[in-house]
């Protein structure tokens, strides 16, 4: 759903088992576009014989499950009643997502505040636990521990801190004080997540290159991690890899629905995760900067 300059190809010629789409999706593929904006996964336009569009992406040796773990977390997503809009699940196999055809637009503080109102609604729809009911997914191409997990301290700290800390020392891409600094939060953490909260339904993986604003003038999420979890995990995110109008959609949730006090003294510990994931995948200085979260958490306690 990404607007790179593509080249459009014949449908025979493009590495995508065009066959197996046209089978999944019930009509023929009469071509496929490349578009950018995957990092993992490669995706496509595809126009259809019955002339609809729509999104298609592909994972060459795809893990078990993962595109139906994805296809899963969108539908609950979509069923939020006036939640944060979702492309429609249209087929998916062991090779293939195939997804409502989405529109972009450019961002605009209008479409923010209702990014706002609509993720407040969405983590209000709620779920049933602390983690996934459907069991292990995936962030990125790595394994996300599933669930469910008794409380959120406990899946924060053993299915979202600790293996990721442990792939990190294990790939060498965080310092031995940095590591102890973040086993020191998992120690403490059920003293510095706030008020308790029932379960939210998040997103999971809420970056901006997850967030596409629509021509529509709506925001669409997608390339979801969802579980139940913690709603400031998802705003903490958003805040950590930035996003436009940012301000705006904040204000905005929070007059919806308000944050605890005290939720951006909390940013770093939600922040943790997935500076682990990055550094995981990447290396670089995001082991130094989960140590400097992790002591950022740290204050409070």
């Amino acid at each position: 759903m990404t607007v790179d300059p593509p080249q459009a190809q014949p449908a025979s010629s493009d590495p995508a088992n065009t066959d197996q789409l046209g089978e999944l999706l019930g009509t023929a593929v009469t071509e496929l576009t490349p578009i950018g904006g995957g990092d993992i996964c490669r995706a496509y336009r595809a126009r259809l014989e019955d002339s609809r569009t729509v999104f298609v992406k592909t994972l060459v040796d795809a893990p078990d499950g993962f595109f139906a773990t994805e296809a899963y977390g969108l539908r609950q997503l979509h069923s939020a009643a006036g939640g944060v809009p979702v492309p429609e699940v249209l087929a998916a196999d062991s090779a293939h997502l195939a997804l409502e055809w989405v529109t972009q637009g450019p961002p605009s503080a209008s479409a923010a505040e209702r990014l706002g109102r609509t993720l407040a609604a969405t983590h209000q729809a709620g779920h049933d636990g602390f983690g996934s009911l459907r069991g292990p997914g995936w962030i990125g191409t790595l394994p996300l521990p599933g669930g469910p997990w008794p409380d959120w301290p406990r899946m924060w700290a053993n299915g979202r801190i600790e293996p990721y800390l442990r792939s990190a020392r294990d790939r060498g891409a965080i310092t031995k004080r940095d590591a102890a600094d973040v086993t020191r939060v998992m120690d403490v953490l059920p003293d510095l997540t706030g008020p308790a909260e029932a379960p939210s339904l998040v997103h999971g993986d809420l970056w901006a290159g997850n967030v596409l604003w629509g021509a529509d003038g709506r925001t669409w999420l997608v390339d979801p991690a969802v579980h139940g979890g913690h709603r400031e995990t998802d705003l903490a995110m958003l805040m950590l890899f930035g996003l436009p109008h940012l301000d705006r959609v904040v204000a905005s949730y929070h007059e919806a629905t308000p944050l605890a006090d005290g939720w951006r003294d909390r940013l770093p510990l939600h922040q943790l995760h997935p500076v682990l994931v990055h550094a995981v995948l990447f290396g670089g200085s995001y082991g130094s900067q989960a140590g400097q979260l992790a002591r950022l958490a740290l204050r409070s306690h």
